[in-house]
């Protein structure tokens, strides 16, 4: 069986951490590309002598070449300026456009059949101008945060009540920022309301937290961001497409038609849940939100689209 072709555009922490979760499951064929060819060379190799140990057979490459990237089944980006203490996702803005404008060029050109995951912030705008740029179909183009974010919410959430992580569904929608909308109602302990296990001041104390969590990390780190969680929830995207398990994700989406109008959000790129399969966005779900879900919604709306306005497309 030919195995899959992924790349992974953007050697650091995340993409490294990336391609060694990837091969670790054999999902795939690994090309981790940076425009520091020795770093995606380097990192390729060292995972690779990991294999013996952990028993894998996928291979991971390194390259500063984007022929090695032709006919790749899945694109992830995560090239770009990384937040530093004090910095906004929307500062990042400019610098980060102008890197994933000429990723998605490539993309184009050498993968025109690709599922493109873009993990560069600030999120939602970035994933509107790798659409933009490739051309390609709203259904193979998708933004990861939605799934991070929901973990945070989620293991916070395990934390506060002392009840496993893999018993907490927890759900964010909105765009990945400070406004993010974690959804109270749609989040469960076993299949129960958390209302039934936190207080409304401790879910609000965990909602607070979800909502500046990346900052948290970049404050503690002092040179970079987050990034075992980032490339775990990238994993969870790039199997629910390959392996076509149809799992209901939260996602940066483009949003359009009937949809948009339902959200108030044509013309975007902004999270809401969706059904990701082999087709990559087969479903985008309407959600009944509460009437304070709304508002923090439409905020959340708002706030992309100032950011979108603001790139030149």
């Amino acid at each position: 069986m030919d195995r899959k072709k992924i790349t992974i555009v953007g050697a650091g922490n995340i993409g490294a951490t990336l391609a060694l979760l990837l091969a670790r499951r054999e999902t795939a064929d690994i090309t981790l590309i940076d425009i520091n060819e020795g770093v995606a060379k380097g990192k390729a190799l060292d995972i690779m002598e990991a294999s013996p140990i952990l028993g894998f057979n996928a291979h991971v490459v390194g390259t500063g070449n984007y022929e090695d990237t032709a006919n790749s089944d899945v694109v992830v980006i995560t090239a770009g300026f990384p937040r530093k203490p004090g910095m906004s996702r929307d500062d990042l803005l400019f610098k980060n456009y102008e890197v994933v404008k000429s990723v998605s060029e490539k993309i184009r050109e050498y993968s025109p059949e690709a599922f493109v995951i873009v993990v560069t912030n600030p999120l939602d705008a970035m994933t509107y101008t790798a659409l933009k740029i490739t051309g390609f179909p709203k259904e193979r183009v998708m933004g990861m945060a939605g799934v991070l974010d929901s973990a945070r919410f989620a293991y916070f959430i395990s934390e506060k009540t002392g009840v496993s992580v893999e018993n907490i569904n927890a759900f964010v929608i909105g765009g990945h920022g400070d406004d993010m909308v974690p959804l109270r109602k749609f989040t469960t302990v076993a299949g129960l309301p958390v209302s039934e296990f936190l207080s409304k001041e401790e879910l609000e104390e965990v909602i607070d937290r979800t909502r500046f969590a990346g900052g948290e990390i970049v404050q503690l780190l002092k040179t970079g961001s987050a990034f075992y969680a980032p490339a775990a929830s990238i994993l969870e995207m790039v199997l629910s497409i390959l392996w076509n398990k149809r799992k209901v994700l939260s996602a940066s989406v483009y949003l359009d038609g009937e949809i948009g109008e339902y959200y108030g959000a044509s013309g975007l790129c902004v999270g809401v849940p969706i059904v990701l399969g082999k087709d990559g966005v087969e479903e985008i779900i309407k959600l009944d939100l509460t009437e304070q879900e709304w508002k923090e919604w439409k905020r959340s709306v708002e706030s992309v689209r100032s950011l979108i306005e603001k790139l030149p497309l």
